[in-house]
């Protein structure tokens, strides 16, 4: 039996493994990717603490009431049911000791409405919507931008 030369049999693992990593990058969307999809944008509605707004790009949530205001990357755990949404909080105003802290939460989306519901603090999401003391109803809508030009006076 004849040896493959080493050069030779190096390329041709690097072909393998390169063709491989091509076609895994043509295959479909995951549904952790698609619900990420669907998160994406400016919500607005109610919430615990009365009226909120969420912006997720990307992986990162915007999470403001009133005057004060969170800033966290989350990720979204495959196979969850109902979905579940772990945020990590980065950052907030008024500065709190919660840096680091993880917020579990799980949420829908149905008739362009976003429900998320959270414990109160629980260490794991909730299993149904209906046992959540946190609970938000949010639509999308466009940001209000914000108009860097003076009135005009006549």
């Amino acid at each position: 039996m004849k040896k493959a030369p080493n050069g030779q049999f190096l390329l041709g693992a690097f072909a393998l493994s390169f063709a491989a990593l091509l076609t895994a990058g043509q295959s479909t969307p995951t549904p952790i990717a698609a619900e990420l999809k669907r998160l994406q944008g400016y919500w607005e509605g109610e919430g615990a603490g009365g009226k909120c707004s969420i912006t997720i790009t990307g992986n990162s949530l915007h999470y403001r009431a009133g005057t004060n205001w969170w800033k966290t990357t989350f990720t979204l755990p495959a196979g969850t049911d109902p979905q579940q949404l772990h945020a990590t909080i980065k950052d907030s105003s008024p500065p709190t000791n919660g840096i680091g802290q993880v917020v579990f939460a799980i949420f829908k989306i149905e008739d362009g409405t976003l429900t998320l519901a959270t414990g109160n603090g629980s260490e794991e999401a909730l299993k149904v919507f209906e046992a959540a003391p946190n609970r938000y109803e949010l639509r999308r809508v466009q940001p209000q931008k914000k108009n860097a030009q003076p009135p005009k006076t006549r």
